[in-house]
């Protein structure tokens, strides 16, 4: 979490960027900056839900933040759980979607022949064509089925995060209470 906010930009560098100056007003307030235990569960789970569908770099992050806004979700963790879509878990996400969608929706997407355009560098016009069959909507619904389970258990693991680091910190508090009655 240092690390995090030591890298990131501060609120008020934000607000000058000449992208964000017009929505400041909105985008900038507090409590979508602020980590509470309300905020933090929503944009951990806007965030799966926004990294595993949308799987376009950069467009992720502003797709969050905007979303962010409605949910008053935290933006900070919204833009950094979009990065569970990164160069590595994308082809297991695809594969897992198009193997979800097939099994939910009973299409017969057929993965290999799409490793097969992979390795042989198909274009576009091969790629359309292979999403024209039951491709498209196995992967797509397949890709909302993953989004959301995951949005759901990253908003459980977040609220229960947030609730042990509360709890241990009150025990704490408790025993040190303790200990100066004590003394």
């Amino acid at each position: 979490m240092r690390w995090v906010r030591r890298h990131s930009p501060s609120r008020e560098e934000l607000a000058q960027n000449r992208f964000i100056k017009p929505f400041a007003g909105r985008v900038m307030h507090s409590y979508l900056w602020r980590f509470n235990r309300r905020s933090v569960p929503r944009g951990a789970a806007l965030g799966m839900i926004v990294g595993i569908f949308v799987m376009i770099p950069g467009l992720q992050i502003i797709v969050s933040a905007l979303l962010a806004l409605p949910f008053r979700a935290n933006i900070p963790v919204a833009a950094a759980a979009t990065f569970t879509s990164n160069p590595i878990t994308t082809p297991f996400i695809l594969g897992g979607a198009l193997i979800a969608g097939n099994q939910i929706f009973r299409l017969d997407a057929d993965a290999s022949h799409a490793l097969m355009l992979y390795e042989q560098k198909a274009g576009p016009s091969e790629w359309l064509a292979w999403l024209a069959t039951d491709a498209a909507p196995a992967l797509l619904g397949g890709l909302l089925v993953i989004a959301i389970v995951s949005a759901v258990i990253a908003y459980l693991a977040a609220d229960w995060f947030w609730r042990y680091r509360v709890g241990r910190r009150w025990r704490r508090r408790n025993l040190n209470n303790e200990e100066g009655r004590l003394n």
